[in-house]
């Protein structure tokens, strides 16, 4: 029998990530190894330490989670295999006995304030933020302290955590649905050595890293063009510092289809034409399933038949 695969995550247990994670596979059915934060978790799969990785690399909050585009854009090349979408709320949480006149101090990772601060500015004004690695590093803090009360009181009162940390920490809810926005989504990808890429489902996203050519008028007009001339949508673009000089910068994309998809690969042709980097990051199903609109013209059969036009003027069989 196989050694079962290996998932390295955002930990520890409850995480949103955990719960994206979950999607993939059954924790019986694989050996999963939390890490601190998102570098680490990509740097296992790298080191061989770890098969796969899933981390979070878009919320409706924040968009682009910045670790997760940096780590991927350098070092060795992994690609994507998968995406998830987690609905995303929280929990004001503490030990049994602290209500919420108590609190004065919450621990919490960056994003989840950013995600309650609507909440918090209008029922805890005074509260500071203590960040945390993850969403349920400090549920872990407070479970330590209720289970040993000899050991150091955490830095914070209270935690914003997922609602299933709460059951789990053995913590006392102290407010429910504390998200500003009642939509929230993460948006988390499974991460791999690169091989063969799957066949396309008709319903795929392709993500890539672009550099532009240095001084150069127009450069990013030029590079959108390499896919508004194939009929190819972006679903996301963000620019990201490369970091060996000021005024230096990527492009982190994804766009709608798969690189087997004539438009697609022609698109990521023109690209390799006109810049100095492009890094293929993976094509993979699309968690929602919503196939891209081709326009006329713009179809594998489109792309083909000029092909073959092309083919028979050269050779003096066609006008």
């Amino acid at each position: 029998m196989s050694a079962r695969l290996r998932y390295a995550y955002l930990g520890p247990a409850g995480t949103f990530t955990e719960a994206a994670l979950l999607q993939v596979v059954g924790s019986d059915d694989a050996e999963l190894l939390p890490q601190t934060d998102v570098g680490s978790a990509i740097g296992a799969v790298r080191s061989g330490a770890a098969d796969h990785a899933v981390v979070a690399i878009e919320s409706t909050a924040e968009g682009g989670v910045t670790a997760t585009l940096d780590a991927l854009a350098a070092g060795e090349p992994l690609v994507i295999l998968r995406e998830m979408l987690v609905p995303v709320q929280f929990t004001l949480a503490a030990a049994p006995g602290v209500a919420l006149r108590d609190v004065h101090r919450i621990g919490a990772h960056p994003h989840a304030w950013v995600q309650c601060r609507t909440w918090l500015a209008n029922h805890l004004p005074g509260a500071v933020h203590v960040p945390a690695t993850s969403n349920t590093a400090p549920a872990a803090l407070l479970a330590e302290r209720i289970a040993d009360p000899g050991l150091p009181a955490p830095a914070f009162d209270a935690a914003l955590v997922p609602p299933p940390a709460v059951t789990r920490y053995g913590l006392s809810a102290l407010a429910s649905d504390v998200s500003d926005n009642p939509s929230a989504q993460t948006r988390f990808v499974l991460v791999g050595h690169p091989g063969v890429v799957p066949a396309p489902t008709g319903k795929d996203k392709t993500t890539l890293v672009v550099h532009l050519p240095d001084n150069e008028s127009g450069a990013l007009m030029n590079m959108l063009e390499q896919f508004a001339v194939r009929g190819v949508n972006l679903s996301r673009i963000e620019s990201r510092p490369i970091g060996d000089a000021l005024g230096r910068y990527s492009f982190s994309l994804d766009v709608e289809g798969h690189i087997h998809d004539e438009r697609i690969g022609e698109a990521v042709m023109g690209l390799r034409r006109r810049c100095p980097y492009v890094r293929f990051l993976g094509s993979y199903p699309r968690a929602d399933a919503v196939a891209p609109t081709v326009h006329v013209g713009t179809s594998d059969s489109d792309f083909v038949a000029a092909r073959s036009w092309l083919e028979a003027l050269r050779h003096g069989d066609a006008t």
